[in-house]
């Protein structure tokens, strides 16, 4: 049989469905005891809200999902939101920019095309925006949040990379390159082709030494940091944007958190003007975030500084095993060959009474086998019922509900 489902889409089969749901638990339970508020965004939203000032890529332009939506005789282009940033700080701006900080994380799904189909164009990611705060303190709370979720997700060998957007740009500034020529390089580097920045030929030597020096930037602390601002060729900008770096970096030193600083690890960060970071497990990578102080004006909103992540559900899918909370010990078969309505009613009453009893009770009037530990059989005499414990291989007749659960409960 020829397969109906979308090229580039995922089914999510019930074991698939536990494991996103246990880390989208774990989220959830961590953002709310950070003090962050959960919100929802539409999946349509309008295409210039992607356009704005740039906001996104060409190329990632060139994937969005668009169509018009009609009224009357004119209409709007919509699209299938292809960022979870973006539409939040919308919200932000129509609704909570009186607040003087705004914590929100939300759980949502984001398209993009892919033209293979091997590739997911439906993804789930998690995401956390921190609006209002400009201090250093903010990023690291959201690195230390991040390294929360998944240490309680028991995710190991993680390996936390850091960049930094605000560098990289001043440091395109030293090469004092032409608008149009600064902006397609930009542009190629943003979609991860750093390698084109080694063959661009800089307007001094002093600038080609920099570069050269910034590609190989590779360090696990904040004095690697400290010993580039010390460099003489050093620009004001340049060297401001390695400040904070560097007050970042040395916080996370203060905290013990490890990292390795890369300024080639980040890509697609067009919005971003300041720290960047990534999580890669096994050059996997289940986080990414960073410093956007720009996004909120260039979408119609007061200045504002900002800083969020997204934790990509469908690698961790592959990494994380949920608790068994319910094994077969503890999920019931409540079994009747008949359906006659006084059988009917007291099999129902029986599983509701189990549920809050603490067991999973499945209802079955077909006679099907199982092998969990519990059988239970109603008779179509009243109040009248078989427990079979599987387990034991024993059989034992209870005359009320209540008796069903005595004798489970004296045999767990």
């Amino acid at each position: 049989m020829t397969s109906q489902r979308c090229k580039g889409a995922r089914d999510l089969l019930p074991k698939d469905t536990a494991r996103f749901r246990h880390v989208e638990d774990a989220f959830r339970r961590s953002c709310l005891s950070w003090g962050y508020q959960e919100v929802r965004t539409p999946t349509l939203e309008y295409l210039h809200l992607f356009t704005a000032a740039g906001t996104l890529t060409p190329n990632m332009l060139s994937k969005v999902y668009s169509f018009l939506d009609w009224d009357g005789w004119s209409g709007e282009r919509v699209v299938l939101r292809p960022d979870g940033t973006i539409p939040v700080a919308r919200l932000y701006i129509e609704n909570l920019a009186q607040e003087a900080i705004a914590r929100l994380f939300y759980v949502t799904n984001v398209f993009a095309f892919e033209e293979t189909g091997k590739e997911n164009r439906e993804r789930w990611q998690c995401g956390v925006e921190l609006l209002g705060s400009p201090k250093s303190t903010a990023d690291v709370e959201l690195i230390l949040l991040a390294v929360e979720i998944l240490r309680s997700l028991n995710i190991s060998g993680v390996e936390i990379q850091l960049s930094h957007a605000g560098v990289l740009k001043a440091l395109l500034k030293e090469l004092k390159l032409s608008p149009d020529k600064e902006a397609a390089l930009l542009s190629q580097i943003l979609d991860g082709n750093w390698q084109v920045l080694a063959q661009t030929g800089a307007a001094n030597s002093n600038a080609d030494r920099l570069l050269s020096l910034f590609l190989d930037l590779r360090g696990e602390s904040s004095s690697f940091l400290e010993n580039l601002r010390a460099l003489p060729q050093i620009s004001s900008d340049l060297k401001s944007e390695l400040d904070s770096f560097a007050e970042v970096a040395s916080l996370l030193d203060v905290l013990d958190c490890n990292y390795h600083i890369d300024i080639t690890s980040t890509r697609g960060f067009e919005y971003y003007t300041g720290l960047c970071f990534q999580f890669l497990v096994k050059q996997d990578r289940i986080v990414s975030g960073g410093r956007y102080d720009n996004l909120v004006p260039l979408i119609g909103g007061k200045s504002t500084p900002a800083c969020g992540f997204a934790l990509y559900i469908d690698p961790l899918i592959d990494l994380v095993e949920p608790e068994v909370r319910q094994t077969k010990e503890h999920r019931i078969l409540v079994r009747s060959e008949t359906t006659m309505p006084n059988v009917t009613k007291a099999s129902f009453e029986l599983a509701q009474c189990l549920r809050e009893a603490g067991y999973v009770a499945e209802l079955d009037f077909s006679g099907r086998q199982s092998d969990w530990r519990w059988v239970i059989t109603v008779e179509e005499k009243p109040s009248s019922f078989i427990v079979i414990d599987q387990i034991q291989n024993q059989k034992t007749e209870a005359s009320s509900i209540a008796n069903v659960i005595d004798i489970m409960g004296g045999s767990a």
